[in-house]
């Protein structure tokens, strides 16, 4: 993304990517996503994504708290969340046969409304590589975090090798 996309009048971004492994322990219990804070393609001029987040709370280490994972709203308006997920290959004992991943609101229960699911997708593997973009739009509000959850059903943990994460928010209509 272009800086000035970021200046759009209106338009609020947040743009997460990650290129460090995260193994997925396989089942129906989804993970969240975590993200670095402050490395080279995160964008959030809007400090959407912090490690001092807005209610106190700090995350220390990123790799391995979900807070990490979290994109809390600037403001209130028509969010697009955008995902990329990149999976390695399926073992050769059984193998995956079906990759989840899902959005959610407030996925730690922090707020009054927590676990709000939406956009999920359960997809068989495909005989190339495993890689998905998904987009979604939803309403959003300052105070309810934003995550990307993700499974698998193989018998072993899988590795995510690559992920992004990403929230355009405009202007709410009057």
């Amino acid at each position: 993304m272009s800086a000035d996309a970021a200046l759009v009048p209106g338009v609020q971004v947040c743009s997460l990517k990650t290129e460090t492994h995260q193994l997925i322990q396989p089942g129906s219990t989804y993970r969240i996503m975590r993200f670095p804070f402050g490395a080279a393609e995160p964008t959030d001029r809007f400090a959407m994504h912090q490690a001092v987040q807005p209610d106190g709370y700090v995350v220390s280490i990123w790799a391995s708290d979900d807070r990490s994972g979290l994109i809390w709203p600037s403001k209130a308006g028509w969010g697009h969340l955008h995902a990329m997920i990149q999976w390695e290959a399926a073992g050769s004992s059984g193998g995956y046969t079906e990759l989840r991943d899902q959005f959610v609101r407030d996925p730690l229960g922090l707020t009054t409304n927590p676990d709000d699911t939406t956009a999920t997708e359960h997809r068989a593997p495909t005989p190339g590589g495993q890689y998905y973009v998904k987009n979604h739009g939803i309403f959003v509000e300052p105070g309810t975090p934003l995550a990307l959850r993700v499974t698998h059903n193989d018998a072993a943990p899988r590795r995510v090798t690559l992920a992004e994460f990403k929230l355009v928010i405009h202007d709410a209509a009057p």
